[in-house]
């Protein structure tokens, strides 16, 4: 694998020459997924089935730990945890000393943000589709240092309104915040757009890419972020406990919120120097095979090409939408100019969590989009939890089949 350089674009995100063209081959993926034989699942928003060779690169190195000690262990992958490095650096177009692993989406947006230094009176823009976990941090900060918290406005496709957040940037803003993807819908931020006018500003840009890196072509350059975070667990379909963060050379000056001897070194007894690449942004306890497992997975999307995957996981979750939609008293709530994988709905007189608990019975797993999760949107919308079937390149027709017949009828 070509390790991405400084001032050269990496190999473009896929199989070398595949045939953009080619019937997607369904049976191919779900071979190389088990779990596509036990369940129709339709929750890979909220943790995707992992591919054979993923889990068996997991289990390969609790084996060797068992074997020889975590120590050990360790030492010997070191070369196969580098290369998960070198994977993302693939993934996301950038390079690997612009990757440190985390735990989680969570924690990897949480580190970029409260490494940041706000003082009183400077804002914090930030947009509807926000996730509740993020708009908490937000408002601790701004408790803390008196800084303001702005909601740009959506627009007539309820997508974020890229003009309202150039009207609101100036000189005071010191962020701005955007989620990609949302929770609880299927809409697709015009992140790009977000990106070049704070650019054009100088304002960093922290995205939150949670729900779409693994479903769509995600490049950093493109979109212009300073930060971003993602989750191996959901469309990536890597082991849970795993995530990332990109941060780009214009962040250098950011110290993450608390240090340890992986991201810093004790110079002298009453000195210490912070790493100057990302990685200055983990701590020295990891798990081992969830890193390698998560770099596996990247290979995995890889070699399918983020292209095909994204074309046959949007034209899934459109089929699915219209199916919905032909059904009396249901309704599908996803907005956006561009949608994807996840598809939101209700049936009348059924509550989410109704629903979701008799597909689960016939062996169909979605999940609830809960409106405490997305207050910014759904409780804009007045609308309540609402059920979230999200669809990947594996999944197939009959598991849409799965979930149209085991849906209750609207009362």
């Amino acid at each position: 694998m070509d390790r991405p350089r400084r001032g050269r674009r990496p190999e473009p995100r896929g199989a070398a020459g595949a045939d953009l063209t080619a019937p997607f081959d369904v049976a191919r993926a779900r071979r190389e997924t088990p779990g596509c034989a036990h369940v129709a699942h339709l929750d890979n928003a909220g943790a995707a089935l992992p591919p054979a060779v993923v889990t068996e690169a997991v289990v390969a190195h609790l084996r060797r730990e068992a074997r020889t000690g975590g120590y050990a262990a360790a030492a010997a992958a070191a070369g196969d945890v580098e290369r998960t490095y070198t994977a993302i650096a693939r993934l996301l177009g950038c390079a690997p000393e612009e990757i440190a692993l985390t735990d989680s989406a969570t924690r990897a947006w949480q580190v970029a943000f409260h490494g940041l230094v706000f003082r009183s009176g400077q804002r914090i823009l930030t947009g509807r589709a926000e996730y509740a976990s993020n708009v908490i941090s937000l408002l601790q900060v701004a408790a803390r240092s008196g800084v303001r918290i702005e909601v740009v406005d959506d627009d007539e496709h309820g997508q974020l309104d890229v003009a309202d957040l150039r009207r609101r940037l100036d000189d005071d803003v010191a962020l701005v915040a955007v989620t990609h993807v949302p929770t609880s819908g299927g809409l697709v931020n015009p992140v790009a757009d977000v990106g070049r006018a704070c650019r054009e500003a100088g304002t960093l840009f922290l995205l939150d890419a949670c729900q779409s890196v693994g479903q769509m072509p995600v490049d950093v350059a493109e979109i212009g972020c300073d930060f971003l975070a993602a989750t191996g667990r959901k469309f990536l379909r890597a082991p849970r406990g795993t995530g990332f963060l990109y941060a780009s050379p214009r962040t250098r000056h950011v110290e993450p919120p608390f240090l340890d001897l992986r991201s810093a070194e004790l110079a002298a007894p009453d000195r210490y120097v912070v790493r100057g690449d990302a990685r200055r942004f983990e701590t020295w306890e990891s798990d081992v095979a969830g890193r390698i497992g998560l770099g596996v997975a990247v290979e995995h999307a890889l070699g399918w090409g983020l292209d095909v995957i994204r074309d046959r996981v949007q034209e899934l979750a459109a089929g699915l939408r219209a199916r919905l939609l032909e059904r009396p008293g249901t309704a599908v709530h996803d907005q956006g100019v561009r949608r994807c994988g996840i598809v939101t709905f209700t049936v009348d007189g059924v509550p989410a969590a109704q629903v979701q608990g008799e597909l689960s019975a016939a062996g169909v797993n979605t999940s609830v989009a809960a409106a405490a999760s997305a207050r910014l949107d759904l409780g804009s919308r007045g609308l309540p939890d609402v059920v979230r079937a999200s669809v990947h390149y594996y999944n197939d027709e009959e598991d849409v089949e799965r979930l149209l017949a085991a849906l209750p009828a609207a009362r």
